[in-house]
């Protein structure tokens, strides 16, 4: 490992020799308290962002040896938090996540395969509020070690493909943007 400007370790080695050579095939896990789960909805026309994230996320990953990766972000939908105790309530309800019956927001990655520049392209689907729909995204390696590896990724979501269209006077735009991090070590965690 070496540091990164302002001191923090970064992993050096370069992922795709790992992934070529079958360093990084196995199971992975994620690890939950290096990783976050956070979105943004423009709101008020346009003229404020609302942020908020999610605190409580599990995951876990597979890569093969050709370095095809698989695998699962499981989101709780009920820790979402945004500060502000009424909005959260109603993002809670039956409005947008109705987490009293879909108490979890999955992403699951069917398929990414490793670009030559060391991003991942994947394809998978989003199941949210009881819909699933079908999500394409390029993660970025952030960090790779034969042990560890840190990818980021952001996807822009529909939300009315999810059922989750209320706006009166539509105060708040439909397309919401997610934005990941997750650190992943190998092995299961149990």
């Amino acid at each position: 490992m070496t540091a990164q400007a302002g001191g923090s370790p970064r992993e050096d080695t370069d992922v795709l020799a790992l992934a070529r050579n079958g360093t990084l095939a196995g199971q992975w896990s994620l690890v939950p308290a290096e990783s976050s789960v956070e979105f943004t909805n423009r709101h008020f026309w346009n003229t404020i962002t609302v942020r908020g994230r999610f605190g409580q996320i599990s995951g876990e990953g597979t890569v093969a040896p050709g370095g095809t990766v698989t695998g699962q972000l499981v989101i709780d939908a009920a820790s979402l938090t945004t500060g502000n105790k009424q909005r959260d309530k109603h993002l809670r309800s039956a409005d947008f996540f109705d987490v009293a019956k879909h108490p979890r927001v999955v992403l699951s990655v069917q398929r990414a395969t490793l670009s030559d520049a060391g991003t991942l392209n994947a394809e998978g689907t989003l199941e949210a509020a009881g819909a699933a729909e079908p999500v394409s995204f390029t993660a970025d390696v952030v960090a790779a070690s034969p042990d560890r590896v840190r990818l980021r990724a952001q996807l822009t979501i529909d939300r009315s493909r999810f059922g989750m269209t209320w706006s009166p006077l539509r105060i708040s735009s439909l397309p919401a943007t997610g934005s990941v991090t997750a650190t992943f070590t190998r092995g299961t965690t149990d």
